[in-house]
């Protein structure tokens, strides 16, 4: 793969020549895009890769071909662990003109709808465990199931999964968007620097902040939704007009600090232990 890259038989790769090779399987990238990518190998800082920098960047991922490669440099991580998103690698300019960042991100948001709905018994369980104890059933998971289905039926499982999954797209967006924007405004006038690790804990923190705010009503229907009793809510939007009934719009962001306190440093952490991990 490497003597692929050299096109030139210098027994170095540069930015160019990275381009060039992408281009080659329908990948365009810029050439600034192209010297991150080179920048992320090069430990000497000559802005070329030798064989010696190309093996030991690549020693724990040996690739095959030009599209491994391709993939190993430009994909972006997604991942959905039930509860967040992570927020969304960098992606190249073209790829944002051509529609690329969004397909990949409502696929995560797919990816997660189907994650979260096969786990959302245990979700549901765990909700209910942490909110009621074992006052209602012996403290095991099994009695906690057989409970849960006596006094609902077995689609009582899936309480709340429903406002979980709707809730992904609009996250996913609002907290990549903020993100984009925010490692913009911290690059000013020099639009190709690399943002330090504690810049990007910064962006993460910020973006993740940010996506919370804007959903966290939806996370108090979740959790409303989530240990209803069977006959208390007819569904979502009932949910939501016997809150503002009863407690007022306000109830709508109960809980709120102590969620931001714990999901501020974890996007930004997320991201920082990413990007250290990735370099």
């Amino acid at each position: 793969m490497f003597k692929n890259l050299d096109r030139n038989n210098d027994g170095q790769i540069d930015a160019a020549e990275i381009q060039h090779s992408l281009r080659t399987i329908g990948v365009n990238i810029s050439f600034k895009d192209a010297t991150r990518i080179l920048q992320r190998m090069d430990k000497d800082g000559t802005m070329t890769i030798d064989w010696d920098e190309w093996r030991d960047y690549f020693l724990f991922n040996p690739l095959s071909n030009m599209e491994e490669v391709a993939r190993y440099w430009k994909r972006s991580i997604i991942l959905d662990i039930g509860e967040q998103l992570t927020v969304p690698d960098e992606f190249s300019e073209e790829e944002k003109k051509s529609g690329y960042v969004w397909r990949q991100l409502m696929a995560g948001a797919m990816a997660g709808s189907v994650s979260r709905t096969g786990t959302a018994p245990l979700d549901r369980l765990k909700v209910f465990r942490q909110v009621h104890g074992s006052t209602d059933f012996k403290g095991n998971v099994q009695s906690g199931f057989q409970y849960m289905v006596t006094e609902g039926g077995l689609q009582s499982l899936w309480r709340g999964n429903g406002i979980n999954v709707l809730k992904i797209a609009p996250e996913t967006a609002i907290k990549f968007t903020a993100y984009e924007k925010i490692k913009k405004a911290m690059r000013g006038s020099d639009e190709n620097r690399n943002l330090r690790v504690y810049e990007r804990f910064v962006a993460g923190c910020l973006a993740g902040g940010t996506a919370q705010t804007a959903i966290y009503p939806m996370e108090v229907l979740k959790t409303r939704l989530t240990l209803r009793k069977t006959g208390q809510y007819s569904g979502i939007a009932d949910c939501a007009k016997q809150i503002i009934q009863r407690e007022g719009v306000t109830a709508f962001y109960k809980g709120y600090l102590p969620n931001m306190l714990s999901i501020v440093p974890y996007a930004g952490i997320d991201l920082a232990v990413y990007e250290v991990r990735k370099t």
